[in-house]
């Protein structure tokens, strides 16, 4: 592995792409199906054993769409947003440790901030597709999701800093061998990791724009938002990377606050697998219970209540480290 870099880092990509990707399409179909049996209603069952088969279903349906770009768009920014959009959110899967060893593509320093500066990008091809689309619904959309991300980035750096602050170190694979042998953030020390946990994942959601906090795509005022103007794998691409944002931030969550891949019996990829999707399911269960909040609603949220309690949160985790 050390003497082909290149070619391992290369691979390591490509398998780690196919199968987040893969896992994402697929969590379509769980999702449908999760909804429904809230709802007490089948979901898809027509297309394959169970509807396995509806992901595929939707993809040669969104191929099959006519490509159209608005009159008087500007052709080029329109264009580029999606496909942009889906690459940002899989640059932060570069400096993730899957499992011990050098299960991690690349080992950087500063890898946090590295992830949460790549997810942060999200937001310029978002500006891009609403400003682009010349409609201004779809403006409208781009304005709240830049004020959505710039005013949740503050409590999610926040909440980033507790387990940096316990382990002592920006990498993410310190993070994870500092919570060895059941030492989990979110349970030790009792307090701001369980408060930053729950902080983090709501942050979460609002970064990938999901329900409570879909404002920028609020159909009841705002049409679709940003993808008002967009059709077939356009629209897809927006639409699968929201599910690799949240997936992500699943597998992020579990990394820095529940132990990664630490767990009882032999440590390894299985138990970071594990945790990762069920915090993935926790935000599906999130999706179908509750209601979205106004846009003042949110963002009063965020300042008057997350950002606070972050900083909370911090302020104990220093106290911990120094004085513990």
């Amino acid at each position: 592995m050390t003497e082909y870099p290149w070619l391992w880092g290369g691979g390591f990509a490509l398998v780690l792409i196919t199968v987040l990707m893969g896992v994402a399409a697929w969590s379509i179909w769980f999702e449908r199906k999760f909804a429904g049996r809230m709802q007490n209603r089948p979901g898809p069952t027509q297309v394959g054993p169970a509807g396995l088969l509806q992901p595929l279903a939707d993809l040669l349906k969104l191929i099959q769409k006519e490509d159209i770009t608005p009159t008087n768009a500007d052709s080029f920014l329109f264009n580029i947003a999606p496909p942009l959009g889906l690459l940002t959110v899989l640059g932060g899967m570069a400096v993730y440790p899957w499992a011990p060893g050098d299960w991690v593509p690349a080992n950087l320093n500063i890898g946090i901030l590295f992830t949460l500066s790549i997810g942060s990008l999200v937001t310029i091809p978002v500006w891009m597709a609403g400003w682009a689309s010349n409609n201004k619904y779809a403006l409208l959309g781009a304005m709240r999701a830049a004020a959505q991300a710039v005013s949740f980035e503050v409590p999610l750096l926040l909440t980033c800093l507790v387990p940096i602050i316990l382990s002592g170190s920006f990498r993410m694979g310190d993070i994870v061998e500092a919570q060895a042998d059941g030492h989990w953030f979110a349970l030790w020390p009792p307090g701001p990791g369980a408060v930053a946990f729950v902080l983090f994942l709501l942050c979460s959601l609002a970064e990938a724009n999901r329900i409570p906090f879909d404002i920028p795509e609020a159909e009841s005022e705002l049409v679709a938002g940003i993808t008002t103007e967009y059709m077939g794998m356009k629209f897809g691409l927006f639409y699968l990377a929201e599910y690799m944002h949240t997936l992500i931030a699943s597998f992020m969550g579990a990394s820095m606050f529940l132990g990664g891949w630490d767990g009882p019996g032999p440590d390894g990829l299985h138990w970071l697998v594990l945790k990762g999707l069920t915090l993935y399911a926790g935000i599906f269960w999130i999706r179908w219970t509750f209601l979205r909040y106004r846009a003042d609603q949110f963002m009063a949220i965020c300042w008057r209540i997350f950002v606070p309690v972050s900083l909370l949160t911090v302020t104990v985790a220093a106290f911990w480290r120094v004085y513990a």
